[in-house]
């Protein structure tokens, strides 16, 4: 009976999960709906943080630091495509060295301190342009060198910081459900649903209230408003810390990657056998208990194979199991989705520098004195 109750419902968890002290946990005790309730709620603040400051970055860079619309373009687009490179190092980081748990708090300190260095830049006096009434930009007074490495500064550091949270926060909240349980297995594809549902909730909030509040209030309020709203996001996260599930760090996915091209390159001239059960693999245990799948060796790329052709080395350099191989060749699968976004990602960058620019110049009356903030035009295609 004991057997079958760790096996079941109340049992320890079989996909590697631990507490932080690398303990075997109970599946009644952490993660699920409670563990994500947290990380979802999370993620609408901190959307509305990220997008309050995004959405309307072109029209602060005009309008109060004094540059060109090409320029200014210029500027937002390199720091968004800075903010989507960043998650490489923070993911090599949590997977190789730290583990996702505390990649994250560590790069939710750096994210935080970029938004309040970002309210600071905005508020005091000293560290932004003289206000100008004139409308040719090209006569007011351009921010001063000091004035850009504050904000600039703090722009990247908010970027550096996003590079940890970003690609460690979902999976976090998908280590909550046990995959190999089916009824667990099923809730994680429900929480991805919530999740994209918190990212519209947060970003919405964000393209309308925060701009409108930005735009006509003011930029001290503006950003700190984000920069609370981040803060809130952190306590949130944290209060959820006894219940979350954690995954230890299993070395970088790049590293193994480069196993399996270097022993295919040392291997070239090597016969891979029609028999897939002639290949190298790990015994199934291996896996189970770590909490993996073993895959099974496919045709395609099948000149990676030859990467676990058993011959005299058993360096890992030489010798790669097909497990390792098929996760490689998943990962190669995945570069030309990647390289067919560019064209896309290249137009969409253009709704939060030209799309808002441009909406400066139309009528945006509704009714009294109320105006659409040019920002919020692009809520409904964000």
């Amino acid at each position: 009976m004991a057997g079958e109750e760790e096996n079941g419902q109340d049992g320890y968890t079989q996909d590697g999960t631990v507490d932080l002290k690398g303990n075997p946990i109970l599946r009644s005790k952490r993660g699920g709906w409670t563990a994500c309730s947290f990380v979802v709620v999370y993620e609408v603040f901190e959307r509305m943080a990220y997008y309050g400051i995004s959405s309307n970055l072109i029209i602060y860079l005009t309008k109060k630091l004094h540059q060109g619309t090409v320029e200014a373009a210029n500027n937002v687009t390199n720091w968004v495509g800075t903010i989507w490179m960043t998650p490489i190092l923070g993911a090599y980081v949590a997977d190789a060295l730290l583990g996702r748990y505390w990649t994250f708090l560590i790069a939710s300190a750096i994210y935080l301190l970029g938004m309040s260095m970002l309210t600071l830049a905005v508020s005091v006096h000293g560290l932004k342009p003289p206000h100008c009434v004139d409308p040719n930009i090209a006569n007011c007074k351009k921010a001063n060198t000091l004035q850009l490495a504050v904000f600039f500064g703090a722009l990247y550091t908010l970027a550096l910081g996003t590079g940890g949270t970003k690609p460690n926060i979902s999976t976090i909240g998908a280590d909550q459900f046990d995959e190999f349980d089916p009824k667990e297995k099923a809730h994680k594809l429900s929480f991805f649903n919530w999740w994209m549902f918190s990212i519209f909730l947060g970003t919405l909030f964000a393209n309308t209230v925060l701009v409108y509040i930005q735009d006509t209030v003011g930029w001290t309020l503006g950003y700190g408003l984000p920069t609370a709203g981040l803060a809130i996001s952190i306590m949130i996260f944290l209060a959820g810390t006894r219940f979350y599930r954690h995954k230890k760090p299993t070395g970088s996915p790049f590293t193994k990657m480069a196993k399996v091209i270097v022993a295919s390159l040392r291997k070239w001239k090597v016969t891979v056998p029609t028999d897939p059960k002639e290949l190298y693999e790990l015994h199934l245990q291996e896996y189970t208990k770590k909490g993996k799948y073993r895959i099974d060796s496919t045709p395609s790329l099948r000149f990676l194979n030859k990467a676990c052709v058993k011959t005299d080395s058993t360096s890992p350099w030489m010798l790669c199991s097909v497990t390792q191989v098929e996760e490689t060749k998943q990962m190669l699968r995945m570069i030309p989705i990647l390289i067919a976004t560019f064209i896309p990602s290249t137009m969409i960058a253009q709704i939060n520098t030209l799309f808002v620019k441009q909406g400066t110049t139309l009528n945006r009356h509704v009714v009294g004195n109320f105006n659409i903030p040019p920002a919020s035009l692009k809520s409904p295609i964000q």
